[in-house]
C-alpha cells in the first residue's frame, strides 16, 4: 500500500528530474529578464535542484507526517558521501595538487608521437579517469575538469564536441573507478555484502574498464586534435612557483583523505588543517573552490533525501529482471537515480546470482554518464565545466546525446 508521503516523494522526485533537464531554460530567462536575474540564476544551478527539492519535500513531510517524522528522517540519512565529495573537490583542485597533475601529464605526453596539446587532452581523457581508481572518482573528475578546462571547454571550440567530451569524462570516470573496490561509489555499495575485493574488482570488471576507457578517450581525442590548441604557460596568472615540499604535503592531505573516505569526522577534521595550511602558505595558493564544493555537496546531500523516498518502486523492479534485462534496466534506471543508489537497493535483495550481480553493477556504472545526477562524481564536473558551455549552463539532451556513444562502448565491452 503507497502512503501519502510515498506518492508526495515520487512526485517531487519527478519535479526535480524535470527541473534538472531544464536548468538552461532559467539561464535564459535570467538574461531576458534581468529584475529578476539574481532568482532565475539560483533556479538554473544544477547543483540547487536536489537541494532546492529535498527541502520542499522536508515541507510537506512536516506538515503531512509531523515535525518530528521530518526531522527523524532527515537526521537518519547518511552523508558522508556529500560531505567527502566537498571535500576531495576542495583538496584535489588546489594548486599545487593541480599543478603537479599538470606536470606529471606534460611529461608523459613528450613521449606520444603526437602534438603534445593532443597527447595531454588524450591522458587527461584516459589515465586521469582510471586513477580515479586509487584516488576515488571525485578527485580523478576534479582534476581532469581542471586540466581540459582552459582547452577544450572553452570558447572556440564547437559546442557539440565540447558535449562530446564532457560525454567522455563522465562515462570515462564512471567506469574508470572499476579496477578496485572502493573508488566507484557504486562498487562501495555492495563490495562488502558481496565480498567484492580488488583483485575480484580487476578481474572482472577492470580490464573491461580499461578497454572501454581507451577507445571512448582516443575517439574524442581523434575528433578535438585539429580544436586543440597549446596551452598558454602563465594560464593559471600565478607568478611564485609551488616548492616540491608544499606540493607534497598538499598530496599528502589529498591521500589521507581518500584513506578517510569513510570517517566524515576525521577527513573534515584533516580538512580544517588544511585549511589553515593553504592560509599559512597563501602566495603558493589560488583560490579554493569552496562555492563549487558546497554547492555540489548541496546537490548531493538533496538526492540522498530525495533518493530514499524512492526505495518502494525502484526496489521491486531492479528485483523482477533478469540478468540481461538487469544490465538495461540498471543501464536506464541509472540515468534518472544516482547509480550508488541503485546498487545500493540491489545489495537489499536476496537471492540474486553472481552474474546477477555482476550485471547490475555493470549496468549502473556504464549509465553513469548519461545525466548529471547518474553518477556522485558529475556534479562536480558539471560544476567546474558549465561556464565554457553557451549560456553557462549544461543542457541535459545534449549531454545524454553526448554520452550515448561512450557509454554504448562501456556496455559492449561489459557484455563480452
Amino acid at each position: 500500500m503507497t502512503t501519502t508521503m510515498q506518492t508526495i516523494g515520487l512526485v517531487l522526485f519527478v519535479l526535480a528530474l524535470l527541473h534538472t533537464f531544464s536548468t538552461h531554460l532559467f539561464e535564459v530567462l535570467a538574461h531576458k529578464h534581468p529584475r529578476h536575474a539574481g532568482l532565475f540564476h539560483l533556479l538554473g544551478e544544477v547543483e540547487v535542484v536536489f537541494g532546492f527539492w529535498a527541502f520542499v519535500l522536508m515541507v510537506f513531510m512536516a506538515v503531512v507526517e509531523g515535525r518530528t517524522a521530518a526531522v527523524d528522517y532527515a537526521e537518519s540519512r547518511h552523508y558522508a558521501e556529500p560531505l567527502f565529495v566537498f571535500v576531495v573537490m576542495v583538496v584535489a583542485a588546489s594548486r599545487p595538487v593541480l599543478e603537479a597533475a599538470r606536470a606529471l601529464l606534460r611529461v608523459l605526453a613528450r613521449l606520444a608521437p603526437v602534438r603534445s596539446e593532443v597527447a595531454q587532452a588524450w591522458l587527461a581523457l584516459a589515465l586521469v579517469p582510471l586513477a580515479g581508481s586509487l584516488i576515488t572518482e571525485p578527485a580523478a573528475m576534479t582534476l581532469a575538469a581542471l586540466m581540459l578546462a582552459p582547452t577544450v571547454f572553452r570558447q572556440g571550440m564547437p559546442e557539440w564536441l565540447k558535449y562530446g567530451a564532457l560525454g567522455v569524462l563522465f562515462v570515462n570516470v564512471s567506469i574508470g573507478g572499476t579496477l578496485t573496490s572502493y573508488a566507484a561509489p557504486p562498487v562501495l555499495m555492495v563490495a562488502k555484502t558481496w565480498d567484492w575485493d580488488s583483485l575480484y574488482m580487476l578481474t572482472h570488471f577492470g580490464w573491461r574498464a580499461l578497454l572501454a576507457v581507451l577507445v571512448n578517450a582516443t575517439a574524442i581525442t581523434f575528433l578535438l586534435r585539429a580544436h586543440l590548441r597549446q596551452l598558454d604557460a602563465s594560464v593559471d596568472g600565478e607568478t611564485a612557483p609551488v616548492p616540491p615540499l608544499v606540493a607534497l604535503i598538499h598530496l599528502a592531505f589529498l591521500a589521507s583523505v581518500v584513506l578517510l573516505a569513510h570517517h566524515p569526522v576525521l577527513f573534515i577534521g584533516l580538512f580544517l588543517l588544511f585549511l589553515g595550511f593553504t592560509q599559512a602558505y597563501e602566495r603558493y595558493q589560488s583560490p579554493l573552490i569552496l562555492k563549487e564544493g558546497l554547492l555540489v555537496g548541496f546537490f548531493l546531500a538533496g538526492l540522498v533525501v530525495l533518493g530514499g523516498m524512492q526505495q518502494w518502486w525502484l526496489q521491486p523492479i531492479v528485483s523482477s529482471l533478469g540478468p540481461t534485462a538487469l544490465f538495461f534496466g540498471a543501464l536506464g534506471l541509472t540515468a534518472v537515480t544516482d547509480n550508488a543508489a541503485l546498487t545500493y537497493l540491489g545489495s537489499l535483495i536476496t537471492g540474486l546470482s553472481a552474474h546477477e550481480k555482476y550485471m547490475l553493477v555493470a549496468g549502473a556504472v556504464g549509465g553513469g554518464g548519461l545525466t548529471v545526477i547518474a553518477n556522485a562524481p558529475n556534479p562536480a564536473g558539471a560544476a567546474l565545466l558549465r561556464h565554457g558551455f553557451a549560456n553557462e549552463s549544461i543542457g541535459a539532451v545534449w549531454l545524454l546525446l553526448g554520452a550515448l556513444g561512450p557509454t554504448c562502448v562501456a556496455a559492449i565491452m561489459f557484455l563480452l
